[in-house]
Parts: structure tokens; C-alpha cells; sequence
């Protein structure tokens, strides 16, 4: 029972590990995008 409670707590952490790189790689993908559209205003 304890094998199975800690295989279902690493499973969950290693999902939510994941979401948030894709969040946080999507969040730098808008910054880097914003900043582009800065640059072709200014220009």
C-alpha cells in the first residue's frame, strides 16, 4: 500500500513538474513576442 501511495505521489509531481515548464516556456514565448512588437513600432 505504501509502494502504491508513493508511485501515485511521484506520478502527480512529476505531471505537475511538468505543466509548469510548458506554462513557463509559453509565458517567455508572449514576453519575447511583446518585445518584438516594441521593436517593430519603434522602428
Amino acid at each position: 500500500m505504501k509502494k502504491l501511495l508513493a508511485m501515485s505521489f511521484i506520478l502527480l509531481m512529476s505531471a505537475g513538474a511538468l505543466a509548469g515548464c510548458n506554462t513557463i516556456s509559453g509565458a517567455g514565448q508572449d514576453v519575447e513576442e511583446g518585445g518584438e512588437a516594441v521593436q517593430d513600432a519603434a522602428s
